[in-house]
This record gives structure tokens, sequence and C-alpha cells, in this order.
């Protein structure tokens, strides 16, 4: 266990219990998406991906996406 984790652990048994359940509850919940995209990533097929980036270019082509810019501006 890391010392990071271990410090999270310690911060964690000084809640409520009702607290650290909440909490808990959403750990495990993010803990089961990561998976789930991780073995999605992991079934992707070359030829998906490839697809993917087709369909990508052929957005930006056509002017169907935003400059990055644009969605998150840079603030001064």
């Amino acid at each position: 266990m890391t010392e990071l984790l271990q410090q999270v652990i310690a911060a964690l048994q000084k809640l409520p219990a009702d607290q650290q359940d909440a909490i808990a509850s959403r750990l495990l919940a993010e803990l089961k998406d990561e998976q789930q995209w991780v073995e999605q990533f992991k079934s992707t097929t070359d030829d998906q991906w490839d697809q993917i980036a087709a369909m990508v270019r052929q957005e930006i082509a056509t002017g169907e996406t935003m400059p990055l810019n644009e969605v998150f501006p840079v603030k001064p």
C-alpha cells in the first residue's frame, strides 16, 4: 500500500461511519468504472481504432468539431 493511500485511509477512519460508507461506495464505483474502461480499451481492435480515427478526421474536415481552446478557454 502506498504512503498516500495510507494517509487517505487514516483520514477516513476519523470520519463517522456513514461518511466512510459514502466515500467507500464512490471509490468502489470509480474502481468498477475504471476496470470497465480498461477492458474496453483492451478489447478494441486495430481496425476499430482506425475506424474511430477516420470518423474523427471526417468530423474535423466537415467542421463538426470545436477547437479545444473554444471548449476550454485559457484563463489569463
